[in-house]
């Protein structure tokens, strides 16, 4: 990797692991629904250009259904859920748990992927990860029941991720990953509208609830995205993938210094075996494809599918 491509890699874990700031303060005027549907909306603006002026929009009107699906799972559901179980929790944590994507996708490949299954080494990840989980829920969430609903609502977002990172690998076919993400976005959009209206604010929302929902929208989203492709183009998705083991870290640090967050010796426990076990569980940057290519080579779908694990 060269060093514009570092500069890349830097500003977009730097971006995804600011989500979790600005969503803590736009709670402070604006519900969950609320939140997703303006982030989804702004990151579909942004996208939808883009994806049209590469002509990747070709080919999705027979994919109706699936983009549906697609954005229930991988977009609507886990951003409300986060938005959500952030009211409970601090950014920190979020962002940590969040990181436990990998984990449950080897979880689910025992039934949905028989490539994606985890052995050896990448099992010892797995299972490390998990006693992250554990050790987080367990001892900074002991004794509280809302803040376990609300780690158990980032934690089924991270569910929702895995999930959806099979899908897009088993279904997604050739269709271009910007298009696929554009569309997605403008379904999600759609699927979270009536929880919007539900949650729609009695007065005008104050300027700090405004601008972390822009930023959260334009630039960590949409702008991230781009930058995301622009890495998978670069480097390979393998090393694009890199960001997911980055940002958790940058949660913690926005987290701590600017919202004045605690940080546990729990909280640093389960950030290293939770992301250290999830990097295990994927085969870090070793991981071979279907074809027996190096994990450069495994493809923009699967990379695709990991953006939209960081893009919350």
């Amino acid at each position: 990797m060269n060093r514009r491509s570092w500069i890349f890699l830097g500003t977009l874990a730097a971006l995804w692991g600011a989500s979790y700031l600005f969503i803590k303060l736009a709670l402070e005027d604006l519900s969950p629904g609320m939140i997703a549907f303006s982030r989804i909306a702004l990151g579909a603006l942004v996208l939808v250009p883009l994806a049209a002026s590469r002509g990747g929009l070709r080919g999705l009107r027979d994919r109706l259904g699936f983009v549906a699906v697609l954005g229930a799972v991988q977009v609507a559901g886990p951003f409300l859920l986060i938005s959500a179980g952030e009211q409970e929790i601090t950014s920190s944590l979020t962002g940590i748990l969040v990181a436990s994507a990998p984990l449950f996708t080897a979880v689910l490949a025992i039934w949905m992927d028989r490539e994606e299954r985890s052995s050896g080494s990448s099992l010892i990840g797995v299972v490390a990860g998990f006693v992250g989980v554990a050790v987080l829920i367990g001892v900074d969430l002991r004794g509280d029941g809302n803040a376990l609903l609300g780690g158990g609502a980032v934690l089924l977002a991270g569910l929702g991720y895995a999930a959806a990172g099979l899908m897009v690998k088993r279904s997604a076919g050739n269709v271009d990953p910007v298009g696929l993400a554009a569309a997605t976005m403008v379904a999600s959009t759609l699927l979270v509208s009536p929880a919007a209206l539900v949650g729609a604010p009695d007065a005008v929302p104050g300027l700090t609830a405004i601008g972390a929902v822009l930023v959260l929208g334009i630039a960590g989203t949409g702008v991230a995205f781009a930058l995301f492709h622009t890495l998978i183009a670069e480097v390979g998705p393998a090393k694009a993938s890199l960001v997911t083991y980055i940002a958790p870290a940058f949660a913690v640090f926005y987290g701590v210094t600017l919202l004045d967050e605690p940080i546990t010796a729990a909280t640093i426990v389960g950030l290293v075996l939770i992301v250290g076990g999830s990097w295990l569980g994927v085969g870090g940057l070793g991981r071979r494809g279907s074809d027996g290519a190096p994990g450069e080579q495994v493809g923009k779908e699967e990379a695709a599918a990991r953006l939209a694990r960081q893009a919350a």
